[in-house]
C-alpha cells in the first residue's frame, strides 16, 4: 500500500481563542510537493447522544444556531471540556446540563470528524438509555434550549423528511437507531 500521508514542516497559529484555532501549515507530500498554505481549524472534540427516556421516549432539543440563522431541533450535545475525563463524563455533563436528565446506561456508538479536510477534531456519538429527569437545566449564559420528547418513529420521520440538517446530529441518530434494530428507511 502506497504511503499517502504528508509531512508538516512548519506551522504558524494565526487565531487562537477558547472555541477556536486557527493554523497554517507548510506541508511536503510524499512524490515531494510542496503544500503551503494548508489551514487547519482546531476544537476541541465534541460529544452528542440519541437520549432515551425511561418509557423510550427520544429527548430532543430545539436552538438557534447562528452559523446558519435558525432555530433547529438537535439531539443534546456539545463541547468537550478540558477538565473532562473523558467523552463519557463530558456526555453525562451536556445530558444534565442541557436537559435535566440523567441515564442509567451509556454505550459508545463510535465516533466520526466532521470536516476531515480542514478540521482536527471528532464527534464522539451515545445512546443514553434509562433517563429519567432529576433537575433543571443549568445552561451556559449564551444558550437557550427547549427539551422537546418525541418518540422513535416520529424522529425516524424527521430524519426522512430531511427535517434534522445537523450532519453529525443526523449520523449519531442513525448509528444509534442502527444499535436499536429500528433503522427503517423506507
Amino acid at each position: 500500500m502506497m504511503n499517502m500521508d504528508w509531512k508538516l514542516l512548519s506551522s504558524e497559529y494565526l487565531f487562537k481563542d477558547d472555541w477556536l484555532t486557527a493554523r497554517k501549515d507548510k506541508c511536503i507530500t510524499p512524490q515531494g510537493t510542496i503544500v503551503e498554505p494548508y489551514y487547519v481549524l482546531e476544537y476541541n472534540d465534541w460529544v452528542n447522544a440519541v437520549a432515551l427516556t425511561e418509557d423510550g421516549q427520544v429527548i430532543m432539543i430545539r436552538q438557534y444556531r447562528q452559523g446558519i440563522g435558525q432555530t433547529l431541533l438537535e439531539i443534546p450535545g456539545g463541547t468537550m471540556d478540558a477538565t473532562d475525563p473523558s467523552p463519557e463524563f463530558a456526555m453525562e455533563r451536556e445530558l444534565l446540563e442541557e436537559t435535566g436528565y440523567e441515564f442509567s446506561e451509556l454505550i459508545s456508538l463510535g465516533k466520526v470528524a466532521a470536516n476531515t479536510a480542514s478540521s482536527n477534531n471528532y464527534t464522539h456519538m451515545f445512546l443514553a438509555t434509562g433517563g429519567r429527569k432529576v433537575k433543571e437545566q443549568q445552561l451556559d449564559h449564551n444558550e437557550e434550549i427547549e427539551v422537546v420528547l418525541m418518540s422513535v418513529p416520529e424522529v425516524q420521520q424527521l430524519i426522512l423528511d430531511n427535517k434534522i440538517v445537523h450532519s453529525l446530529h443526523v449520523t449519531g441518530l442513525c448509528y444509534a437507531l442502527m444499535h436499536m434494530g429500528r433503522m427503517e428507511m423506507k
